[in-house]
């Protein structure tokens, strides 16, 4: 250190930290008195006046006096005290050591007393779910006595978040590279680290190839640390039909759907979250009534969350945020990308369940609107995306009539609009090409049987009302050979198709059903109708994700009404038959899907009524609607012609099923014809002259 005096003022010289010290003769050693002193040297520089702290002067001071005695040539004693001085801390330090440890002992007691009184109040204690190596983390019995072995902070951490898991020994699992990957867990579920890794993989090789919206590469942890939401929405997803663990997507239902609310609680709403509502939307929670599904109604929150942060206008992000936003190219196609996703997933909600889609396709999302190369979707994406638009412009043409009180379009307009209609389609295949993926094209054959159930509504004395018919026999067992098609020899993909897939091969079950039970029948190849209905019934029952959700229950419909409808043998209907009214429709409002919901109500009116759709009996011998065969008194004989439930025939309010719900209704928004109808099934008063 230098100091340097002029004028009268002292200026101090920071220097001092790389001087070396200056050896004078002085006293040092209390032994001998004599010996070698350090000392700071006065300089001839001259500085700004800088205040050294005191620490700062301890500090240096206690080094010249260690560099002295090293140095010194004294007894064995001076050298013994010089180095327990070099050893010794300062006061501070230790004051903080034994804070932090005591701290830590609270707080290790503490947990210690929540985790006894956990596995007092519980009959067993949850099972520890990683059992790392010895030397990755202490348990919890030697932890207090192995404080001490804890150098590494992130062990320590390990070691208090094993506890505050209520898991005993080590439920970290310690990477090669010592990378430490902890136990996930959502209220009462937790899942070791295997297993994420298990049911990521599992998503991104059955899902992710019909909603490609993620990045397969990145690991688990990248989406948990993203979104909490968006990664549980992946496990449950991959947790249909899982069968290491039958039971994890019902496990799942409640935790996950309580941290959907409480995350969309939350203004405003992240980027990430947008891609977790396009797969809860595409994969919904399994339910067992329409009363209680959330998705359409997710579905608007999806596109206005995602219109609210800016998707819609990607490269002017800044001006839907508090500060200036730029993207890096990757980051600019994703947001473009996640933003066709959104229009597609909210047009394929609102086509499945027979609502007014609220999509927005703008200039973002032309094919040749933008010349920038960051606008251009993946072809995949864009070909799905095509075919989702002209499902909005089929919704918009046929059930859209503003002069209309259900929306339909006249009756001298449909017969021109289909012809148009059929064009476009027509020429959308042509663009598309030939080489197709499977999915792309089960979307495209989903699209043309969405075009072609218009037929319902035609009136049976247009002169085109045949060859209508005839077009949605051909557009219904075209889509579901693509949905048999997804059954190989090397695996099946057909459980798990997406839900408006599922809803589709319902609405195609109850064309078949209808058309082959009337005067049409006579037009067609019946037993090769009979096959595709069955393989219908299959599919639904194969897509099933849980014990009596609404699959199941529709597919049980769908067998009592075909085997008491006459199981396409009807003998009323001869071959010369005229045209009738018998495919004309009550349910007028729900557009295409009206199919599905008229049929439910009949169904209503013909077999509960008569006390035949009972849930007791359904469940011990579901239907089966191969009249050659008759129903399995052992529901176990055949699985595929099993319900994973059966359909409610109790019109009383009886227990709740595993969802949390009644187990009588189907499509509850029909059920004002029960109201005040107390003694039903046994008798119909209230709905009589309805047929």
């Amino acid at each position: 250190m230098a100091m340097t005096r002029s004028s009268g003022v002292v200026d101090w010289n920071p220097t001092f930290m790389n001087a070396p010290p200056a050896v004078v003769p002085g006293p040092l050693s209390r032994s001998n008195g004599s010996g070698p002193h350090h000392v700071g040297g006065f300089g001839a520089t001259t500085s700004p006046l800088v205040s050294p702290t005191n620490t700062q002067l301890r500090s240096q001071k206690r080094t010249h006096n260690l560099a002295g005695l090293e140095s010194s040539a004294g007894s064995g004693d001076d050298i013994e005290e010089a180095v327990e001085l070099k050893k010794r801390p300062s006061a501070p330090k230790r004051a903080w050591k034994r804070s932090k440890h005591a701290e830590m002992e609270r707080e290790i007691k503490n947990l210690r007393d929540q985790l006894a009184s956990q596995q007092s109040s519980s009959p067993t204690a949850p099972p520890p779910l990683i059992k790392a190596p010895d030397t990755a983390s202490p348990t919890i019995s030697n932890l207090q006595s192995n404080l001490d072995h804890y150098i590494d902070s992130e062990e320590a951490v390990a070691s208090l978040l094993d506890l505050r898991s209520g898991l005993e020994g080590g439920s970290f699992l310690r990477s090669p590279n010592g990378h430490i990957h902890p136990a996930r867990r959502i209220e009462s579920v937790t899942l070791q680290h295997d297993r994420v890794l298990e049911l990521f993989r599992r998503f991104f090789r059955l899902f992710h190839p019909f909603m490609p919206l993620l990045e397969p590469e990145k690991p688990a942890d990248h989406y948990y640390d993203a979104s909490p939401l968006l990664f549980w929405t992946i496990v449950s997803v991959a947790a249909r039909h899982y069968p290491s663990d039958k039971a994890l997507l019902t496990s799942l239902s409640g935790p996950l759907s309580r941290l959907l609310w409480a995350t969309l609680a939350d203004v405003p709403q992240s980027y990430i979250v947008v891609k977790a509502l396009c797969l809860l939307c595409t994969w919904p929670l399994p339910i067992s009534s329409t009363s209680s599904d959330p998705t359409f109604m997710l579905s608007g929150l999806l596109l206005t969350i995602a219109m609210q942060i800016g998707l819609h206008r990607p490269s002017h992000a800044q001006d839907f945020a508090r500060f200036r936003v730029e993207f890096r190219e990757e980051e600019l196609k994703d947001r473009v990308k996640t933003w066709g996703a959104v229009n597609a997933v909210v047009q394929r909600v609102a086509t499945g369940l027979g609502q007014p889609p609220s999509t927005f396709y703008d200039w973002t999302l032309e094919p040749s609107g933008a010349d920038e190369i960051n606008y251009h979707l993946p072809q995949e994406v864009q070909a799905r995306l095509t075919i989702e638009r002209f499902c909005n412009k089929v919704t918009k043409a046929f059930y859209s009539n503003r002069s209309d009180p259900v929306g339909l379009v006249d009756d001298n307009q449909r017969s021109s609009l289909t012809d148009f209609l059929a064009r476009d389609l027509e020429d959308i295949e042509e663009s598309l090409g030939p080489n197709l993926s499977a999915i792309t094209t089960l979307y495209l054959r989903a699209a043309s049987l969405h075009f072609r159930l218009s037929a319902f509504f035609d009136s049976p004395s247009s002169k085109d009302y045949n060859l209508h018919l005839f077009a949605l026999w051909m557009a219904t067992s075209s889509f579901l050979e693509s949905v048999f098609e997804l059954e190989t020899s090397s695996g099946s993909l057909l459980p798990f198709v997406t839900n408006y897939i599922l809803q589709m091969i319902i609405a195609a079950g109850f064309t078949l059903l209808k058309l082959l039970n009337s005067f049409f029948a006579h037009h067609v190849d019946l037993a090769y109708g009979k096959e595709l209905f069955t393989n219908a019934i299959r599919a639904i029952r194969t897509i099933s994700v849980a014990t009596n959700d609404l699959p199941s229950r529709l597919a049980e419909v769908l067998a009592q009404l075909w085997r008491g409808g006459g199981s396409g043998t009807k003998t009323e209907y001869g071959e010369n038959s005229g045209i009738d009214s018998s495919l004309q429709l009550k349910v007028r409002c729900r557009m295409s899907m009206s199919l599905v919901y008229d049929s439910v109500w009949r169904w209503r009116e013909e077999f509960q009524a008569k006390g035949r759709g009972n849930l007791e009996t359904a469940v011990k011998n579901p239907t089966n609607p191969d009249t050659t065969v008759e129903s399995s008194t052992n529901p176990s004989a055949d699985p595929l012609l099993v319900t994973s439930g059966a359909m409610g025939g109790s019109v009383t309010p009886g227990p709740s099923n595993a969802f949390g719900e009644s187990n009588y209704e189907v499509f509850d928004p029909l059920n004002w014809v029960l109201d005040g109808v107390i003694e039903f099934p046994y008798g119909l008063s209230d709905t009589s002259g309805m047929t």
